[in-house]
């Protein structure tokens, strides 16, 4: 039997097991089972279902076996940002809250005397979002210090994750780097931060590296899923795997991993952390083999998402994502735009409401049909996308020439083709499966399967179809 690999690939909304193999030097991706997951409403905040998703993970590597494949290894890779902790009997303390709750909408403010934002981005290098895990630890101190008391150990999603399956307890290097606690420059955690945030220095463990061997299935897992392998660390937060998918071909390609959240950037090999990027809000995420991921946060497919699900609860019937693509070509010629980057899009009531209510207050033309809804989201996206990339080739002194997508996203040709237009650059769209792929990606080169990074990439371009969708 062919030697295969596991990727569990988890966004905000859904999950997938997808194995991995490597024939002749190219890569073959093979979709095994498929989740939801889901937020609840527990104790006046927006939570993870976190149970359902450790029973989801396990149910996947069963279904795995069930299809007839035994990975050597399993990566896990999840959105960054939420924890959990921990007491010193491997209990889970309090609720891990979700990114989209509001409890840090103050935070920023309330620090500033403490650690103005400046300093804080000197240090780190990362972008101000309010969800950032530092205001959200602060949030969590404020609102019950008892739970910060009582906790032995901080662990990321991933990091938790992994620990049901191996009873291991570690930190990724590149989730632990989007908490806003870890030096840009040191690659591990600012002791003079958390000193100043008065944060408990002990519930944050060593730092490990894509490619680390947390150790085998427990014997219980074991048990459940009919195998034992190696759970090995990927770039466990889903852009560092995804951007280690994208196929450029010079180092003159921004990359954008098209998702629930679209991250534009690139990759460089030392963080940018002066005044200018500063003020462009642009951030210093850790990479595999400590590249940075210098890109800029903006809000993606979540608004169309949350329009079709919207759409879905009105009607009783979700329309398809070609159905909304449709009805905006039908309406290509309409010019609402709002700012993606608004906070008022991170979880509003209606979607399709405060779409409207934003083109109003900024004076544009304000849509009326499922179709206007939907165009003034693509232009919003295409004109987002254009600005961040001017704003990239000033702050880094380079001039781009390609933007490769990467993820579900670049699956959409519309937008694909308004993104070149709108930045009269061309774009190379795919794989889609991205982040799965850059998950599996350090899993191959752990086991020889490609001898290094770029080897791994070129493979891409043999492996996958890349569509190119040049300027209008």
């Amino acid at each position: 039997m062919q030697t295969c690999y596991l990727a569990v690939d988890i966004g905000a909304s859904s999950g997938r097991h997808m194995i991995g193999t490597v024939r002749d030097g190219r890569m073959a991706l093979h979709e095994v089972y498929r989740f939801e997951n889901r937020l609840v409403e527990k104790n006046g905040h927006l939570c993870w279902d976190m149970e359902n998703l450790v029973q989801s993970v396990i149910e996947g590597l069963k279904a795995a076996h069930d299809a007839g494949f035994t990975p050597r290894t399993v990566g896990i890779d999840t959105w960054a940002v939420d924890f959990l902790l921990l007491d010193g009997k491997g209990n889970v303390i309090g609720d891990p809250v979700a990114y989209r709750d509001n409890r840090t909408a103050t935070m920023r403010n309330e620090l500033e005397p403490v650690l103005p934002f400046a300093e804080l981005y000197a240090h780190t290098g990362i972008q101000y979002q309010p969800f950032n895990t530092v205001y959200q630890l602060c949030a969590l101190k404020k609102e019950h210090p008892d739970q910060l008391a009582a906790a032995e150990h901080f662990l990321m999603v991933p990091d938790y994750l992994n620990y049901r399956l191996t009873g291991v307890m570690a930190n990724e290097y590149t989730n632990a780097s989007t908490t806003a606690l870890v030096g840009a420059g040191s690659k591990t955690w600012d002791e003079e931060l958390i000193e100043r945030l008065g944060l408990p220095r002990k519930i944050f463990g060593e730092i490990k590296t894509p490619g680390t061997v947390l150790g085998n299935l427990s014997p219980e897992i074991s048990r459940r899923v009919g195998f034992d392998c190696q759970v090995i660390l990927p770039a466990t937060h889903d852009t560092g795997s995804a951007f280690l998918a994208v196929p450029a071909r010079d180092d003159k390609a921004v990359y954008l991993s098209s998702g629930t959240w679209s991250l534009l950037g690139v990759e460089n090999t030392a963080p940018i952390t002066g005044p200018a990027s500063q003020a462009a809000n642009f951030t210093n995420e850790g990479g595999y083999e400590y590249r940075y991921r210098y890109l800029k946060n903006i809000m993606g497919l979540w608004m169309i998402q949350s329009v079709r699900r919207e759409l879905g609860e009105q009607t009783g019937t979700r329309p398809s994502f070609p159905d909304l693509i449709a009805a905006a070509q039908g309406a290509s010629s309409f010019a609402g735009i709002v700012s993606t980057g608004d906070d008022r899009f991170l979880a509003p009531r209606s979607m399709i409401q405060e779409v409207k209510a934003a083109c109003a207050d900024a004076g544009k033309p304000v849509p009326s049909t499922t179709g206007e809804v939907m165009q003034t989201i693509y232009n919003s996206l295409s004109h987002d996308y254009k600005a961040a990339i001017d704003e990239l080739q000033g702050l880094t002194g380079k001039k781009y020439t390609s933007i490769n997508i990467v993820g579900g996203g670049s699956q959409d040709m519309y937008l694909n083709q308004m993104t070149a237009t709108a930045a009269g650059l061309p774009v190379f769209a795919g794989p889609t499966e991205g982040t799965a792929l850059g998950n599996l990606m350090v899993q191959f080169i752990a086991a020889g399967e490609y001898p290094d990074l770029q080897t791994a990439r070129n493979a891409i371009q043999q492996s996958f179809e890349i569509k190119e969708v040049n300027p209008q």
